[in-house]
């Protein structure tokens, strides 16, 4: 009858989810404060200078070009078009231009659009309207939609359906993995189904969050939210049925054989999701007001996963019965095969000479991490951060060529209405600054724009910025910000390399503290989460290689953080999984021949987890934004390692070379085991099946 009921309710979850769940995409907060550092200068600059343009506003750059020069026929038709674009919807203030180049060749327009709370999709809205108007102009002269409001629009599109695009692949490859891993034509669909609840449930509580709690949910959380809650929530669903088969084979009755799997593989999934809950919380620590966002928005996803996988997927089980795992049905008294398996062999082949194989696999693994020596994580400029070349990075080339780099994307500076002169004096004589408009002063403030004489997203623009400020600080009196896009990119850099320096040591107390309890010792924990880290730099390592391949300029400044978060907090999965079963079969076999057990049991369903996880992460990498691919390569690759390499031969070997002492100080270590000194080849099928 539970089963019956737990079906019920779930059933009334998703009936109640329904509304929420669809509104998520409307909720999400793209504007510019919800990515950039909370207390940063530039962010200070954007809240300070409401009164003379809004914080979400930002400017469209038009440029026009005819590399023979341009015409009297262009010069009236872009002036024309300025009037149209003047009347533009979230166009509020005045539009300035044309303004021709010195060479003659080119005309720009700035178009400032007040995005509001609508963040992108305002932009992309407004995007499409600027080019209907600017689609009538005479022939040869060229268009293009640049500066912070054409980068804006294109990511927009960019990310444009990308929760249906995400979850459609995610669920693809869920699906093609859990067949060839189940040989079943039926019995995917429970675990994909319980996924889809779990994700559903949680956009419903991640959008009443969004609305009655203020949580900032953007484009970003909300896309790795839908792979999180799939690759998590199936690993789960794995682990689960592949204990509930082996139940099956000793127990008639499949209530019986669910009620020993959840009582057996349950403490291990509750662990394993506490881990990655308690790593995603650790965001919360960050500056950055979207990575800070991102921590509770993961840990949702992952508590209703877990829920899920531990109520909606045992009663499915139950409900169907055995005939779901057609053709290969485990029956009552059936042969186990798991000492035949391919990791029974590959445990016993590691037996003869663990020493060597930990020690080969520990310096493959750090060689592989020298590949962080040439990772640039210093930021992606505006055009490295689209996959392909996308209008506003052509419309950049084109200002470039013909008007001051710095051009449409000013640098801010707001001071004391008194001193607006006396700034302006020290702006302008700054080395970098090109030009300085008057300051305008209202409400005891001056406001003044300075024209970068570099691009807007370049090392030598983000030098100026440093003696922009240094500068207009020490002018007494002033008390003078300095803000502007360049700005926001310098102190988004700085705030990445704090978080890094913050959040990674605390993962990593979290989940250290969290596998001493589960584990009851020091040494274990210790050695699970020194080869992760080892995982996550030669993850690191191997993917700096990989973006150079691919041809990206560099990585984004919060790659490495992201990646060592979703590699440590889900990685650690991996071994919470093996050790766990490991430290269950050493209390009556001994840790040795208990770590031959562990691996040869969960070998299987270990690596097809880490092949779901692997493939949903690697869906990123299928937005043409860098970023997002640059972590769905990272994180796939990482979790690969972990899997095939550091969970099932690194980790195996030290447990069969450290021996008993792994479980210090519990009382687990000192037992000695019952077969010392018989060689851990001998007799696998006895000991496998006796488990």
């Amino acid at each position: 009858m539970s089963k019956w009921i737990v079906l019920a309710l779930w059933i009334v979850v998703m009936a109640a989810a329904a509304g929420p769940a669809s509104k998520l995409t409307g909720a999400q907060e793209n504007d510019a404060v919800s990515w950039l550092p909370g207390n940063a200068e530039s962010t200070e600059v954007l809240k300070t200078t409401e009164q003379f343009s809004s914080p979400d506003e930002i400017p469209a750059v038009l440029v026009y070009e005819r590399p023979a020069g341009l015409t009297l026929a262009d010069r009236q038709a872009v002036a024309a078009q300025v009037a149209q674009f003047a009347e533009v919807e979230n166009v509020d203030r005045e539009v300035v231009g044309p303004i021709p180049s010195e060479d003659g060749k080119a005309l720009q327009v700035i178009v400032p659009i007040n995005a509001g709370s609508g963040g992108w999709e305002t932009l992309g809205d407004r995007a499409q309207d600027i080019r209907r108007i600017a689609a009538d102009r005479p022939e040869g002269l060229s268009f293009h939609l640049t500066g912070p409001g054409g980068f804006a629009a294109d990511s927009q599109e960019a990310f444009a359906g990308i929760d249906g695009k995400l979850l459609y692949s995610a669920a693809a490859v869920v699906i093609i993995i859990l067949l060839f891993t189940y040989r079943s034509p039926v019995l995917w669909l429970l675990p994909v189904l319980s996924a889809g609840t779990a994700l559903f449930s949680a956009q419903a509580v991640v959008y009443l969050l969004a609305t009655k709690a203020d949580l900032t949910v953007n484009a970003q959380s909300a896309g790795i939210l839908t792979v999180l809650v799939f690759g998590a929530g199936t690993d789960y669903a794995l682990l689960l049925v592949a204990r509930y088969r082996e139940e099956l084979r000793r127990h008639k009755d499949r209530h019986e054989a669910m009620a020993f799997a959840l009582h057996r593989a349950g403490p291990a999934i509750l662990a394993s999701g506490s881990t990655v809950v308690a790593g995603m919380l650790c965001l919360l620590l960050a500056s950055m007001n979207s990575t800070r966002g991102l921590g509770p928005v993961a840990a949702v996803g992952i508590v209703i996963a877990l829920i899920a996988m531990l109520t909606l997927l045992p009663a499915l089980l139950v409900i169907c019965g055995r005939w779901v795992f057609w053709p290969i049905r485990p029956t009552f008294g059936s042969a186990d095969h798991t000492e035949t398996s391919v990791w029974g062999r590959i445990g016993r082949r590691i037996a003869i000479r663990p020493r060597l194989t930990w020690i080969t696999t520990t310096v493959v693994l750090l060689a592989a991490s020298l590949g962080m020596l040439t990772l640039d994580a210093n930021g992606l400029s505006n055009a490295e951060s689209f996959t392909g070349t996308p209008d506003s990075v052509v419309g950049e080339r084109v200002v470039a060529a013909h008007f001051p780099a710095g051009a449409g994307s000013p640098l801010v500076v707001v001071s004391n209405a008194d001193k607006g002169a006396e700034v302006r004096a020290v702006l302008a004589s700054t080395p970098g600054i090109a030009a300085v408009t008057e300051p305008v002063t209202g409400g005891g403030l001056a406001y003044l724009e300075g024209t970068l004489a570099d691009p807007v997203d370049s090392q030598a623009a983000k030098d100026t910025v440093d003696r922009v400020r240094a500068a207009v600080h020490a002018v007494p009196g002033a008390d003078a910000l300095a803000g502007g896009g360049t700005a926001i990119l310098l102190d988004t850099l700085r705030a990445s390399s704090y978080d890094n320096k913050v959040i990674i040591p605390a993962v990593l107390l979290v989940v250290l503290l969290i596998l001493a309890v589960l584990l009851r010792a020091i040494v274990a924990p210790i050695m699970l989460v020194a080869t992760v880290v080892l995982s996550f730099g030669a993850a690191l390592g191997l993917s700096s290689l990989v973006f150079q391949a691919l041809g990206f300029g560099g990585t984004d400044t919060s790659l490495p953080l992201f990646v060592f978060v979703f590699l440590v907090a889900l990685g650690i999965d991996y071994n919470i999984f093996l050790m766990t079963r490991v430290h269950e079969e050493a209390k009556q076999h001994g840790t040795r021949r208990g770590a031959l057990i562990g691996v040869a049991a969960t070998g299987g369903v270990i690596t097809s987890a880490g092949l779901v996880l692997a493939g949903t992460f690697a869906v990123l990498a299928t937005l043409p934004v860098v970023a997002f691919a640059e972590i769905g390569i990272a994180v796939a690759l990482g979790v690969l390692l972990d899997t095939i390499v550091v969970r099932s031969v690194l980790v195996t070997a030290l447990n069969l070379d450290i021996g008993r002492h792994l479980w210090w100080p519990s009382k687990l270590a000192q037992k000695r085991d019952p077969d010392d000194g018989v060689p851990l080849t001998e007799e696998p099928e006895r000991t496998l099946a006796g488990s």
